[in-house]
Order: structure tokens, then sequence, then C-alpha cells
């Protein structure tokens, strides 16, 4: 029988009570015949056909019936890659439109779920930051959605009040603060979260802002005042309490990539301590991210790296500040207007935010979405 014809005789046989000898008796055809209908051997002509659907009382396509034709492989199309590490074909990925740019953000599987995604790289570019990428449903990315570019932990609490408040989804691209600026600048994100401060004025972020990229119409929200200090095992095993502490033998240290403020001020106070780099063991060892790092110290991997309180305080890990910094979001002031971002920033002005950034992550927030610039 033609492999495109779907044959279910058999079972609506079999469900109206009727041996195979008793159908051929009604239909005027022999047993075998009804047999090798079945299993596809034989096919029908019209009458033979007609006289079935009679004799079982159903109509034809309950019982034959066309196979779908088969879908055409989806397209892969080109994007850009927000990653601060390389990815690989097959990379689960997120899929936003930001203006003109196709953009895709890695995710990574939960211990126990699987990772919510729009599609899957299907070819890696020659050029960093550029792939292919197959999407499962184009109209996916259309959305309401906006990218934000950060290291900040408690994204996640911001994202949820947003998309239940407002219907808008925040895809959070992770990159330290000099990598989410660059993103914003070449128009692939939306909102770029930093800490960079300033040596000479002690100043976070505006400065920066100001000397590297000038001429550009950024506005600058404060999100919260957060400490970063050292993030050890519990009760502080290698005794750990300044930056020379580092220079230990025995303490095994993991360290934020380059452009990240942590990556930043652990530099500046190693230089104030005359600390080499070298001395650090695990100086050259990176993992992206507050909550990456605070990971290799919960489980062991680590005894200390810089991170905010935050991270310590969601693996029930000990802190011992550094420093207060302040984390802002940074956006083109024309994004300000539009309806997404209008909700993003009214989402920052809400006691109960404001509450739980407090509660879970020990922020101050008294100049929560306070425009800055």
């Amino acid at each position: 029988m033609d492999s495109s014809i779907q044959n279910q005789l058999s079972a609506v046989r079999r469900s109206r009570g009727l041996a195979a000898a008793e159908l051929a008796k009604r239909v005027g055809v022999s047993r075998q015949t009804i047999y090798a209908i079945e299993s596809g051997t034989y096919m029908p002509n019209t009458e033979v056909t007609l006289r079935l659907a009679r004799a079982l009382e159903a109509p034809v396509e309950e019982i034959f019936s066309l196979n779908p034709e088969p879908s055409a492989p989806p397209e892969a199309l080109p994007a850009e890659v927000l990653s601060a590490v390389s990815v690989g074909k097959g990379q689960a990925v997120r899929v936003c439109l930001v203006g003109t740019h196709r953009v895709c953000i890695p995710v990574n599987a939960a211990p126990y779920y699987l990772p919510e995604a729009d599609g899957v790289v299907a070819k890696v570019g020659r050029t960093p930051g550029k792939g292919d990428v197959v999407v499962f449903a184009p109209e996916e990315g259309s959305g309401k959605r906006l990218v934000l570019a950060g290291c900040d932990p408690a994204i996640g609490l911001v994202a949820r009040m947003v998309e239940r408040n407002g219907g808008v989804e925040i895809v959070s691209a992770a990159a330290s603060s000099k990598l989410a600026l660059a993103w914003l600048k070449e128009g692939k994100v939306n909102i770029a979260g930093t800490h960079l401060e300033d040596a000479a004025s002690g100043e976070f972020n505006l400065p920066y802002l100001r000397s590297e990229f000038p001429g550009e119409d950024f506005a600058v929200v404060s999100f919260a005042r957060w400490e970063e200090g050292f993030v050890v095992a519990p009760g502080n095993p290698k005794g750990i309490r300044k930056v020379e502490d580092l220079a230990k033998r025995t303490v095994r240290f993991v360290n934020r990539e380059a452009g990240s403020g942590s990556r930043a001020l652990l530099d500046r106070l190693l230089g104030a301590a005359g600390v080499p780099p070298g001395k650090v063991s695990g100086y050259k060892r990176l993992a992206y991210g507050h909550l990456a790092v605070a990971y290799l110290v919960l489980t062991g991997e680590a005894d200390c790296c810089v991170a905010t309180r935050s991270a310590a305080q969601t693996f029930q890990l000990d802190f011992v500040p550094l420093q207060s910094e302040r984390y802002d979001f940074v956006m083109r002031r024309q994004m300000m207007e539009t309806p997404a971002a209008q909700i993003f920033l009214d989402v920052l002005q809400r006691a109960a935010l404001r509450r739980k950034l407090e509660v879970l992550a020990g922020y101050d927030t008294a100049q929560t979405g306070a425009v800055l610039a």
C-alpha cells in the first residue's frame, strides 16, 4: 500500500467486534483480501473502499487517511550572539528583536528542568558574536520583550514583577558592566546594568559613561546600592579578611572576567596593597557572574571570590564586606518613552519590589528608580 496512506482498517474492524471473515462476507471479498488490506500489501479500489465504509458504518477517512506531509526543516537565520564566552552548535537560546538586530541569548538548563528557549544555534559564525539560529516559532521573539544585559543577581526579582504587572518579558543577557554597555551602544540590548567606579572621584558609572561614550544620549536610572566583598565558606575557615590574605598558599581564589566591576575592585585593592596578581592562586581562573563565582565557593572548588552580599546570601555563605557600590540601569533616552520601558520604570518605583530587594538581596533601595542623568 502507498506509504502516504494511513490504514486503520484493522483497528476499526476490531472496534466493531467483527471478525475478518464476517467483514469479508459483508463486503463481498475473501478473508485473505481483508488481511491483505490490513497488512498494507493490497490497496482496495474505490468500490471496495466504499463497501468497507458501509459495512463498518464509518466514514472512509476513519479507515484510510493521508499521512501528513513532512514539514520543511526550519530555516537558519543570522543573529547576534550575546555571550561573553563562545557557544557551540545546538546551544539553546532566547531570541529577541532589538531595533533591527536579531539577537540570541544563551540559556542553560537548571538542575531539574530544561531551559525556556526560542531556538538553537545552528551554526557558529567565523566572526565572534555572529551565528545562525533556528527559531522554533518566529513570532515568539516579536512580543513585548526587553533585553537587559548585566550581572546583577537580583534582576530575576525585577523581571518577574515586570511580567506579572505589565506583560513585558525581561530577557537577561549575562555580561560584565563594560560588555553590557558596549552592547547597548551597538544597539544589541535595550538596557545595560553597570557598577563601574571612577577611581579619582569614587562616583559610580556616570564618569565612565561621560568618558567612554561622549555624545551618546544615555539615561541613567539607579537600581540599588549593594555591598561587594569576599564570599567565603561558612565560618570563613581560611580566615580571609583583607586582600593580602588572597596571597596565602592555602587560599584558592576564583576571579571575575576583565570588564566587570568585581575584577576592577580586586585589581585596585591588589595594587594598593602591593600584591602582584601572580601571587593569587586562581587569579586567572574565571567565572562569569556573581552567582557563578559564589557557586564555586559553595561546591568547595574555591575558597574565596569577590561578589555581592546577595550572592553570598543566596548560597548561605559568609561575607566579608569591602565596599558599597551603586548599580545603575542605562538605556537610550528615547527608549524611556516606549510602553515597555515605562512599565519597567514603574516597577522600579513599587514598594513591593523594594521590600524584596532589601530582604532577599540585602540592597539599599533609597534611590531605586531615581533618574540620575
